[in-house]
Order: structure tokens, then C-alpha cells, then sequence
């Protein structure tokens, strides 16, 4: 879970970089140089870390398939559960950011595709471990 979390934010770190690089403020401080740094330190992790966590998640679903009874060990629950709602928590802060911001008036594009970006990566995950439940759940019923 780890893994993820630290892909996740990489991820994450990157795309807003790249909003920062693609509409660059002026007023902002910062340089651009800091926002390609950013950006090699992101993508560093993903490429190491991300593949670390689709080789245990291989693992695991390998070994949820043939032993059924390892899919509802407790610790695998809590962290599945706390990543749900670590991730639930996070749309529900992005859409008061959101929706504060615009009704400021304060909204601007940078921040808008920032807002989508963390939709689109706490939605990911949350629909992932929730198809995952299900799939599981299905095949342990028809057994």
C-alpha cells in the first residue's frame, strides 16, 4: 500500500508540474528549473516504485486465486478499508476546495486541471479496491 501511496503522489506531482511549466505564472515563486527538479524526483519514484507495487499486487491476486481463505486476513481489510477512505476523504476535501474556490471567484485553469488530476487519481484507486472486492466476492460465491 505503500507503494501506492508514493506512486499516487509522484504521479500526482508530476501532472501538476507539468500544469505549472504549461501555464506558468510569473507572480509565482519558483523557477522553472524547480519544477523540472520536481518533476525528475517524481518520475524517479514511479519508475521504481510502481512496479514494485503491480509485481506484489500480481502476487497477491495469484495467490487470493488459489487460496481463498488469504484474501480476508485482517490486516489486508484495514488497509484496504483505510485506503477507501483515505481516498473518499480526499475527493470530499478536492470538491470543498473546488467548490470554495469558485464561489470566491477565485478559480483559475491551473487550479481547475489540479482539482481533475486528484479526481482522477483518488477516483482510480477507490474504483480499483472496489472492483477488485467485488470480483473477488463473486468468485468466492459461485465456488
Amino acid at each position: 500500500m505503500i507503494a501506492l501511496y508514493i506512486s499516487a503522489v509522484s504521479f500526482l506531482t508530476i501532472v501538476f508540474q507539468m500544469i505549472n511549466i504549461v501555464f506558468f505564472d510569473m507572480l509565482e515563486f519558483g523557477s522553472l528549473y524547480s519544477f523540472y527538479d520536481k518533476m525528475r524526483f517524481s518520475l524517479a519514484s514511479i519508475i521504481v516504485v510502481f512496479p514494485v507495487y503491480v509485481g506484489v499486487m500480481w502476487y497477491f491476486i495469484r495467490a487470493y486465486r488459489l487460496h481463498q481463505e488469504k484474501r480476508n486476513i485482517a490486516i489486508r481489510r484495514w488497509l484496504v478499508t483505510i485506503t477507501l477512505f483515505v481516498a473518499a476523504l480526499i475527493i470530499i476535501g478536492d470538491t470543498i476546495a473546488l467548490l470554495r474556490s469558485l464561489l470566491s471567484g477565485e478559480t483559475t485553469l491551473r487550479f481547475f486541471l489540479k482539482v481533475l488530476a486528484i479526481f482522477f487519481v483518488a477516483g482510480s484507486i477507490m474504483t480499483y479496491y472496489i472492483w477488485e472486492g467485488k470480483i473477488f466476492k463473486t468468485r468466492t460465491d459461485g465456488v
